[in-house]
């Protein structure tokens, strides 16, 4: 498995920030989990900028899971942002969002997400969630490394 890529968590809801974390531990995921709580904190971190500079504390990520809703700058902006950098082109970005809604699934993939997920409605889900995660991203998935 995969231990040292860092997991970038882009949601402004903090019940669902304080689950995924407990999800992740419970999966047995013991990555770096950074988390920022909008869509300008996420392009600083991935930007290396502001209170983001010191790469040792806040590196850059193998995957971002990234909210659509979120103050400042919406996740699909953020993911359009992502993709149009060059050095991040190959970066993760699975869409955890609470949005069904075809359009915006349409629209994540066309901007170049690499999964679109419904946030489950349940903890027990959201364990299965992770689970599944560390199976196929952190133990079969290869990631180029960015620099």
């Amino acid at each position: 498995m995969i231990t040292n890529a860092v997991i970038l968590l882009v949601e402004d809801n903090e019940d669902d920030i304080f689950l995924m974390r407990r999800a992740l531990k419970s999966a047995g995921i013991i990555n770096q989990l950074s988390v920022v709580e909008d869509g300008q904190q996420a392009v600083d971190y991935l930007s290396g900028i502001n209170a983001f500079t010191d790469r040792q504390l806040h590196p850059l990520p193998a995957v971002v899971f990234l909210d659509l809703k979120l103050p400042l700058k919406m996740g699909m902006d953020v993911l359009k942002w992502i993709k149009q950098q060059p050095h991040l082109k190959s970066l993760v970005v699975v869409v955890l969002t609470s949005s069904n809604e075809s359009i915006d699934v349409k629209e994540a993939y066309r901007l170049g997400a690499n999964s679109y997920v419904i946030k489950p409605p349940t903890p027990e889900q959201l364990l299965d969630l992770a689970k599944a995660f560390k199976w196929y991203w952190l133990q079969f998935n290869r990631f180029l490394k960015i620099d």
